[in-house]
């Protein structure tokens, strides 16, 4: 990733970076040490844009430091996890611009580290395997007023031991037993009221197989492999802020090699959408979306399928910041960000989505014109591009009005409109069918007005895109919105599925689509005049059968709110 790149990934003057201006000065717990941090996600499911937020943060500071940052797949819940999850996370990282080089680890490559220090903590008295189920373990967690109770919390040493170890041989069933650390049952911190370090699960794990039928907890898992990977600064979202102290906790009491600092940050919520994995893949699952790449998808792959680019969602976070309050952000503005980066990038081209034939009934029907325009006018370096004009055209079927009312400025009988690039037309007539439908619309050029130019000075308001009939290509054009009709679908007492926008997706086909764009292909990202930011689709997207994905609308929808 480029320098500028690196700047606008994560925002300056944050209060991460003031926490580890401290640790690094002279005197502090990490003076003379490399920063180092981590991208820790469990491969239950695709990386979405809350996500995109975390990861631009673990390897932007890495990279402000120049420091090292570690890819690891937090693999310690087999029920959910696959490898298939895993190549999409780190086809995710590289498409956003960052790279792991050899950092990349599995917390299952730990897995006996794990359970020697289990034992480790058993033998100073700090753990015990208890016997109650998990919903006994609730209805005894007390409250703020009384202590927890485990009957097994001075259970000896030795048994404990003994038990665990058949645990691990796979002597007992699932929910048969656990093992739990021993710190304080009457704690405020329900976290610490001796939480479960490791449970039993016969479930076979996408790298290890058989081998192992118990698994440790995240909070004690991910403490020891940030110790074990040398880590100085796990940088995680706001909710662990109160687990922070049992990760301290196992960190204190186990010989390690490293004492990381944990520092939380808000997560990202963006509106009309769903962060929950478990809802995302229900979604997935129930068919509700046509998978996780779906375009209308919070997920980085659904989002790079639709037409976002890295550039964009990298701008969005480093202008959403770093905080320590979460927040809502407006998906409006996920959108600005789009629009301001394929402004710049974008090429132009004609494409008419709902098409009826114009013919210019003076103009010669054997004769052909060809004009050059810039492919986009912020980057000269794009050169040109060829637009065919002849007698018969498509242009968009609500650009025509039989009676105009009021402020129409487009093709109406006797009315004059520009079409783009080519010519001044005024409108004679129409065509229509039984239905009352119109089938052509008729209008005459004035062959003094090539390039839209009006020599003598007569004023044109209207300007109408247009799509050559002889040399357009037909195309399929997928309009997307919001996949939820309300700001906030977690919130109320329905379900969230029954917040679902019916007009979420909106599928054209029979569009029309100029000559250039016969070979265009994902990721590249065109601007339709009038129309919005498109881009091939990646996957269903082939020469001779064009699938269009509408990234992003022309008009600004964040700007109009503010």
């Amino acid at each position: 990733m480029s320098e500028e790149a690196k700047n606008e990934a994560i925002p300056a003057g944050n209060f991460i970076w003031d926490f580890i201006d401290e640790d690094i000065a002279p005197g502090g717990r990490f003076a003379g040490k490399t920063v180092h941090t981590r991208f820790p996600p469990e491969p239950n499911g695709y990386l979405h844009i809350g996500h995109a937020k975390a990861l631009c943060i673990d390897f932007g500071t890495a990279e402000r430091y120049g420091g090292l940052c570690n890819l690891r797949m937090d693999d310690t819940n087999p029920s959910k996890e696959d490898e298939e999850y895993v190549d999409a996370i780190k086809e995710d990282i590289r498409w956003l611009g960052y790279t792991w080089d050899d950092r990349f680890y599995y917390a299952s490559q730990y897995f006996e580290q794990m359970y020697e220090y289990a034992k480790h903590l058993i033998r100073k008295g700090l753990a015990y395997v208890c016997e109650l189920t998990p919903e006994q373990v609730r209805e005894n967690r007390g409250d703020l007023t009384h202590p927890a109770i485990s009957p097994y919390r001075d259970r000896p040493i030795a048994e404990s031991l003994d038990l665990f170890e058949r645990m691990k041989n796979g002597e007992f069933e699932d929910g048969r037993m656990t093992l739990r650390a021993k710190i304080d049952l009457a704690s405020g911190n329900f976290n610490m009221r001796d939480p479960v370090l490791y449970r039993i699960s016969h479930t076979p794990h996408h790298r290890t197989g058989d081998t192992w039928c118990i698994y440790p907890m995240y909070d004690f898992a991910h403490p020891l492999e940030d110790m074990l990977e040398g880590i100085t600064h796990s940088l995680c979202s706001l909710e662990f802020e109160a687990h922070r102290p049992l990760y301290d906790w196992v960190i204190e009491n186990v010989d390690g090699p490293a004492r990381p600092r944990q520092i939380e940050f808000a997560r990202l919520g963006i509106d009309h959408t769903v962060m929950s994995k478990r809802k995302l893949r229900q979604l997935v699952e129930n068919g509700y979306v046509s998978g996780w790449d779906d375009p209308r998808m919070p997920t980085l792959c659904g989002l790079r399928r639709r037409g976002y680019t890295p550039q964009s969602i990298r701008n969005f976070i480093a202008q959403v910041g770093v905080s320590k309050v979460n927040s809502t952000v407006a998906y409006s503005f996920l959108e600005h960000c789009l629009r301001d980066d394929l402004n710049q990038n974008a090429r132009r081209a004609m494409a008419v989505l709902r098409p009826v034939k114009l013919i210019i009934t003076n103009y010669p029907e054997d004769k052909t014109e060809v004009f050059e325009v810039e492919n986009n006018p912020n980057r000269p370096e794009d050169g040109m591009r060829t637009v065919i004009f002849s007698r018969e055209m498509y242009v968009e079927r609500d650009d025509f009005m039989e009676t105009p009312i009021k402020g129409y400025f487009r093709l109406f009988p006797g009315n004059e409109v520009r079409l783009k690039t080519a010519y001044v037309v005024r409108c004679t007539g129409c065509k229509k069918d039984e239905a009352g439908e119109v089938q052509e619309i008729y209008a005459e050029y004035d062959p003094a007005t090539r390039g839209g130019n009006t020599p003598d000075g007569r004023k044109v308001k209207g300007t109408i895109h247009w799509v050559d009939a002889a040399t357009a290509i037909d195309a399929q054009v997928r309009l997307y919105d919001n996949l939820f009709a309300v700001e906030d679908p977690d919130a109320g007492d329905k379900d969230f599925l029954s917040y679902l926008n019916p007009q979420s997706l909106t599928v054209l086909s029979g569009c029309k689509v100029e000559q250039s764009l016969a070979d265009a292909k994902a990721p590249e990202s065109f601007q339709f005049m009038r129309t919005g930011y498109f881009c091939p689709d990646s996957v269903d997207s082939r020469p001779g059968a064009l699938v269009f994905n509408r990234a992003v609308s022309l008009k600004d929808g964040f700007k109009a709110k503010k």
